[in-house]
């Protein structure tokens, strides 16, 4: 089985759990909490070891995230273990989170940026793209050195590109493009 579909059946199977028990919003914020420690790479390195046992991994997976998390997710975080899937658990985390979104209507948005924005600045981009896009939003804000300036926004499938170095390589393409 390829692991695209682990990952989206372990994530549809522990939303269903979570819509159940009427969890749906603490087993989403113990996901995120989930991915952002799985992108850790000691924490990577643990969950592939092929040397560690199963049951070791139970029993760390136990002490790490016991009252730190849901009781829900921590039954399934070990079953995830015990069924030898825990390589898959970053991606099955961000499907659960995917699912979140489509569930509630909200769409993942990401403003790129050369400098960090302050919250005042992320907080008027993101009623802009509430009231552009008609929906909930979920912005995350990224830095990259390498813009110059400007901004580059993507919401769902959508970008929005205002970058200097998009605007500069505009301007190279009409001097090119331009004979005399």
């Amino acid at each position: 089985m390829n692991q695209s579909k682990i990952s989206v059946r372990y994530a549809k199977a522990l939303f269903e759990l979570a819509q159940d028990k009427n969890s749906l919003s603490a087993i989403k914020q113990d996901m995120q909490w989930v991915e952002e420690v799985c992108q850790q790479p000691d924490f990577n390195l643990l969950l592939e070891s092929p040397v560690i046992k199963a049951s070791q991994k139970t029993a760390l997976m136990q002490k790490f995230f016991q009252g730190k998390v849901n009781e829900w997710t921590l039954r399934f975080l070990i079953m995830v273990v015990e069924n030898r899937r825990e390589q898959y658990l970053q991606n099955i985390a961000r499907d659960f989170i995917q699912n979140y979104r489509d569930f509630t209507g909200i769409k993942a948005a990401k403003v790129t940026t050369a400098a960090p924005i302050d919250g005042q600045t992320k907080k008027l981009i993101d009623q802009l793209v509430k009231k552009i896009f008609n929906a909930q939003v979920e912005l995350v804000s990224e830095e990259n050195p390498k813009l110059k300036g400007g901004f580059i926004l993507r919401v769902g499938d959508q970008q929005i590109d205002a970058s200097i170095n998009t605007k500069l390589k505009k301007i190279k393409r009409k001097f090119i493009d331009t004979t005399i």
